[in-house]
């Protein structure tokens, strides 16, 4: 009689990036959520930094009191604002596990959901999540599409929601980037596309912001993503440096 032999999937470590600017309201439940659902799906080794960019409120003091998580929880404070791309950066090259997961601290999402990307995780993946029903303003979705169709005409195509900001990828993937603003999204795709990584997407819901405000849709965030948009078609150099997955 041949015994049935089930197959564990082993986890990568996580270093889970957590960006947040004003965002006292929620972080801690959010910090909260993302080490549960970490232990729930089984990821064993983990590291959660929390990136505050410059916040005018208590978000950096409120994450740091989370109890229970220890030397996994790490937070990381800017003196001011550098924008979302340099809170996604700092994160990004602080980060020591083998993989990391992005996501935004606005409670917009779902941390169970990992769950979803780690299924198809690999070396050579950036696992790409998609907003199956997007929860934002009609003006954050018009600046979105415009921005995005310039961003297929200059680099090809790369998934169909850049900006989700749920995602899990390789961590030297997201080394070395160079936007401080949205722009940071793009670069990271095109950047790893270019190295070889394949890019895959996974459905995932969205959920309306119950708290703080949304500065995708402020018009100093979106002409910064339009300058450095320019800057990177003008510059292929800033693509370069990521060596091709093993």
């Amino acid at each position: 009689m041949t015994e049935k032999v089930t197959l564990t999937r082993v986890h990568p470590s996580v270093s889970a990036v957590l960006p947040a600017y004003n965002e006292e309201a929620v972080i801690a439940e959010t910090v909260r959520r993302t080490a549960t659902a970490l232990v729930e799906v089984g990821v064993v080794d983990f590291e959660i930094l929390v990136i505050d960019d410059g916040s005018s409120d208590a978000t950096a003091a409120r994450a740091a009191a989370v109890h229970g998580l220890g030397t996994r929880l790490r937070v990381i404070s800017h003196p001011h604002n550098r924008g979302y791309g340099g809170a996604l950066r700092s994160g990004f090259d602080a980060a020591t596990r083998d993989a990391v997961f992005l996501m935004d601290s606005d409670g917009q999402f779902d941390p169970t959901e990992i769950a979803r990307l780690l299924a198809l995780y690999g070396p050579d993946r950036v696992i790409c999540g998609y907003r199956i029903r997007r929860r934002d303003t009609w003006l954050r979705r018009f600046y979105h599409t415009a921005f995005f169709g310039l961003v297929r005409l200059g680099f090809g195509p790369t998934t169909r929601d850049v900006n989700c900001a749920f995602k899990l990828f390789p961590r030297a993937v997201g080394q070395g980037l160079h936007a401080d603003g949205a722009l940071v999204s793009t670069e990271l795709l095109v950047r790893a596309r270019r190295s070889g990584c394949q890019l895959m997407e996974v459905g995932v819901h969205h959920y309306p912001r119950t708290t703080g405000r949304a500065t995708g849709a402020d018009i100093r965030v979106v002409l910064r993503a339009f300058r450095e948009l320019w800057q990177l078609r003008n510059d292929p150099a800033m693509l370069d440096g990521l060596e091709p997955p093993a």
